[in-house]
């Protein structure tokens, strides 16, 4: 089973390297189920194993000019106080609401990542965003991130990309130093009064940081597109797991049992459907050829 985990764990930093977010969404479940690691715990190790491999993983990013830095400070520096709230108040709710919590955070990101992003165009691309705004934003992408362990990066890459009019490389860049920030001040919260196991914590970091060098090192090169869809199906799948995770097992198995199941499927479904229609319908963004004019003279 550790290997297992040390394998996922090097996925978890590759897309953190590739995609600037997303390694949380995989590190509480692959602690919590695979590790076998108490809910609590595993949000706030996860928060440190994202944080370090955040960190690493920006490196590469910043020899390559992909880092807006004063975006990314005050972002997570707004963020840090959101994150450190969160990381205090997260250890006094119910575990199964946070679970369920954490669940509705993968389906969001999957429907993010499956829909993609719109390119901004040259013309409306900002160096930084107004302050007011990154704050607002920084703040309640903390709280996300010190509540669920959540590093936010998935939150914070639309918002450079649609609202500041970044090019999708430097938002995953900068994301990445939001992220440290934001994962550190929430992972101060919990260590109040959660007890870490430094040995498992320290063992998939390692592993995580291996996979954000080498995610590093692509994101520059591949066209991650088709990846990215593809894992966003996959978290959509890993949410639904999550979230039927909390169900009550009386529950399920009492004469409403099948109807709750149905229930579940037909969501997810109509989920699929939705996601499917809006990515059809939407313009592909490609010039239509113009045919030559004929002279008719």
């Amino acid at each position: 089973m550790l290997i297992v985990t040390l394998a996922a764990a090097v996925v978890v930093g590759l897309t953190l390297g590739l995609f600037g977010g997303g390694g949380s969404i995989l590190t509480v479940p692959l602690l919590a189920y695979v590790a076998g690691v108490p809910t609590k715990a595993a949000i706030a190790m996860s928060l440190f194993v994202v944080g370090v491999t955040s960190a690493v993983s920006a490196i590469g990013h910043a020899r390559a000019g992909r880092i807006r830095w004063k975006t990314g400070l005050i972002f997570g520096a707004a963020g840090m106080a959101g994150a450190y709230g969160g990381g205090l108040l997260g250890p006094h709710l119910p575990e199964a609401l946070l679970m369920a919590a954490f669940a509705l955070m993968m389906a969001a990101t999957a429907i993010a990542m499956i829909r993609g992003r719109k390119t901004p165009s040259p013309g409306r691309a900002r160096t930084d965003l107004p302050i007011a705004q990154v704050v607002v934003e920084g703040v309640v992408v903390g709280v996300v991130t010190g509540l669920v362990g959540a590093g936010g990066g998935f939150l914070v890459v639309p918002t450079l990309v649609l609202l500041g009019g970044l090019p999708m490389s430097v938002a995953v860049g900068t994301s990445l130093i939001v992220i440290v920030m934001k994962s550190f001040a929430g992972f101060a919260g919990y260590l109040q009064s959660v007890p870490i196991d430094w040995p498992t914590t320290l063992s998939v970091t390692a592993a995580a940081v291996v996979g954000g060098l080498v995610g590093g090192q692509l994101a520059g090169r591949i066209q991650a597109d088709r990846l990215r869809k593809a894992f966003g199906w996959f978290v959509l799948v890993m949410g639904g797991f999550v979230l039927s995770r909390q169900v009550p097992p009386e529950l399920l198995h009492s004469v409403w049992g099948p109807a709750v199941l149905v229930a579940v499927a037909l969501v997810a479904v109509a989920v699929a459907a939705y996601l499917l229609f809006v990515r059809r319908g939407r313009p592909t963004g490609r010039a239509t050829p113009q045919l030559p004019q004929t002279d008719r003279r």
